[in-house]
């Protein structure tokens, strides 16, 4: 199993970013982005967390990666926090 890291993309990426929407014959993405990135620093997938469109890399498989886009995008649910309860006791004085 090759080791694969999410993160956000940075201005330093778009080099990267162009070669892979011409690779999968889309549009760049715009907005912040997500890539995935694999172990010797290959993007092979982003995914444009504004619009939720992928771009991929067609000659590796990447159908695991954008699903590791799309969790990483989700955004976490809120939880609830409930104050503690206390049992009280009637205390004879």
């Amino acid at each position: 199993m090759t080791p694969v890291l999410i993160r956000l993309a940075r201005h330093a990426d778009a080099a990267d970013l162009a070669v892979l929407a011409a690779l999968d014959s889309a549009a760049a993405l715009t907005g912040e982005v997500l890539l995935a990135e694999q172990a010797g620093g290959e993007v092979a997938a982003a995914m444009s967390i504004d619009s939720g469109a992928v771009v991929a890399n067609p000659f590796v498989p990447t159908a695991h990666l954008v699903e590791l886009l799309r969790t990483a995008a989700r955004p976490e649910p809120v939880r609830r926090v409930r104050a503690p309860r206390f049992a009280l006791r009637a205390v004879r004085a």
